[in-house]
This record gives structure tokens, C-alpha cells and sequence, in this order.
């Protein structure tokens, strides 16, 4: 207390300078409407900088959680856009087909190899989180690959750029089916096979999934017509497709389940006995 008291008798008369041009600043900003408005104008901007500085932090904190929210939203929607498409695709359909109903689920991608010729991806999901063998996997933009095996908490899934695996598709204009599957050298490029010289081609055409299969639905996104060839000898084409995904940027992505999979299996496998 002494110490503060000696500090105020040393520096009184600067003290003092200091408070009389505050009340004078104080009363002249009063008096006058000019310098009123021009220091309202400044406190506005510096509290407004501050103000604005604040919204940004606690928008980026808020970032992972806003971001959780649009992916569930995204995936209900999907799910919702999904099961329409099939209800509309499978009125006049047979019994399997019409009890079709997918759902799906988000994931995040942590591990993705797209150089090589047999190429794999690891989610951060697994058995414990529903996801299971020979499940489908996609992005907002297209097929992304399909589950190969599971552990409790991850998945290892097999790329669509694979050499291993055969995808089932179709030109989206003429509903032509073929065989997608990769050479091996372009990232962003797959090749449809086996389309036959019947079907009436452009650069440029949309290829989607043909559905006959129980990983994915019919018409989800693969890509357009780059380029193509007829092979003369097997009058088939060989096309050339660009991806709509970016197979070497991939983060957030969806696995699909088919809901009646273990009915239609039984009804296949029953059929093949038949036969």
C-alpha cells in the first residue's frame, strides 16, 4: 500500500495531466455531435474487428462438429434419393428386386493406394459399426470399391482400381451393359468391356452401376466416355472411362448395405440348384 501511495506522490502531476485530458476528451466528445459519430465509428470498428475475429475461432471450433451433422444429413438423404430410385426402377420387377432396399452409412477413409496394379483402401470402420464383406463403397461422386474383409474396427476394401475385381455397368443412354474394370496405369481412368457393337455410343456418355448384383445399386455414378474402340474380332467395344471420383483424393465416403442381401442370396443359390 505504501508503495502504491509513493508511486501516485512521484508521478502527480503526470497523473494528473493524464485524468484532466481524459475529462476533456470526454466532455469535447459530449459537446460535439462530429467527434461523437467519429468515436462511436472507431469504437464500432475496433469492437466489430474484435466481434468478427471471435465468430471466425468459434466457427473453426465449431467446424468438426457441423461437419458431422451435414454428413448425417447427406447420408439420410441419400439413403432416401437411393431407395426412390429403386422403387421407381422396380414396379413391374420381380420379387427380389422389388424388396431391394439399400441403406448406407458414413466412413472416413485413412489409408489409399491408387499407384499400383491391385490397389486397397482402410476405413475407419468395422465389424462392430455393421460393416460387412462384399459391401459396396462410395463417394458423393461415384463407386469407390467393395469391402474385401473386416475387423472389429476397420475395413480393407478393394479398389476399383484392381485388377482383381469385375463391376458390373451399363451406358446410362442405351442401358448396354459391360464389365468395368482397370489396366493398371491412369488413376482417374477404368475401361468398360464387353459392350456390344449393337449399342450406339458417344464421348462424353454417363456409365453408372447395372445393378445386377447385390453390392450396388443400379444407375450410382462411375463416369463419362473418354474414348472408345470397336474390337473387330469379338465385335465388342473397348472403352475408355474418366472417373467422376479422384480416386487419389478421396476422405469421406459411404458404405452401402443391401438389406434383404441374405433373402436374394438364398433365392440365387436356390435357382442355380434348380438349374
Amino acid at each position: 500500500m505504501q508503495q502504491i501511495f509513493n508511486f501516485i506522490v512521484r508521478f502527480k502531476t503526470g497523473l494528473t495531466f493524464l485524468l484532466l485530458l481524459f475529462v476533456a476528451l470526454s466532455l469535447t466528445i459530449e459537446a460535439h455531435s462530429y467527434h461523437t459519430s467519429k468515436w462511436i465509428s472507431s469504437t464500432n470498428f475496433i469492437s466489430g474487428s474484435i466481434y468478427e475475429w471471435q465468430a471466425e475461432v468459434t466457427d473453426y471450433i465449431g467446424l468438426r462438429s457441423e461437419n458431422n451433422k451435414l454428413t448425417k444429413e447427406n447420408t439420410r438423404l441419400r439413403n432416401k434419393l437411393v431407395n426412390l430410385q429403386q422403387s421407381a426402377l422396380n414396379v413391374a420387377d420381380t420379387l427380389i428386386n422389388k424388396d431391394t432396399i439399400y441403406s448406407s452409412f458414413p466412413v472416413k477413409l485413412i489409408r489409399n493406394s491408387y499407384l499400383k496394379m491391385d490397389n486397397y483402401l482402410l476405413l475407419n470402420k468395422g465389424k462392430k459399426d455393421g460393416v460387412k464383406e462384399n459391401m459396396g463403397v462410395i463417394s458423393s461422386q461415384g463407386i469407390v470399391g467393395i469391402v474385401e474383409e473386416t475387423t472389429a474396427n476397420y475395413a480393407r476394401v478393394i479398389s476399383i482400381l484392381n485388377g482383381n475385381i469385375s463391376i458390373n455397368a451399363k451406358l446410362k443412354k442405351t442401358n448396354h451393359f459391360g464389365s468395368l474394370t482397370w489396366n493398371g496405369r491412369n488413376p482417374n481412368l477404368v475401361a468398360l468391356i464387353d459392350v456390344p457393337r449393337s449399342a450406339k455410343i458417344q464421348v462424353g456418355d454417363t456409365v453408372v452401376t447395372g445393378g445386377n448384383s447385390l453390392i450396388f445399386p443400379e444407375n450410382i455414378p462411375i463416369g463419362r466416355i473418354e474414348d472408345f474402340q470397336l474390337n473387330p474380332n469379338q465385335g465388342y467395344y473397348d472403352i475408355n472411362i474418366k472417373l467422376f471420383n479422384d480416386m487419389t483424393s478421396l476422405k469421406n465416403l459411404y458404405v452401402i448395405q443391401f438389406n434383404r442381401k441374405e433373402e436374394a442370396s438364398f433365392l440365387l443359390e436356390k435357382q442355380e440348384t434348380d438349374e
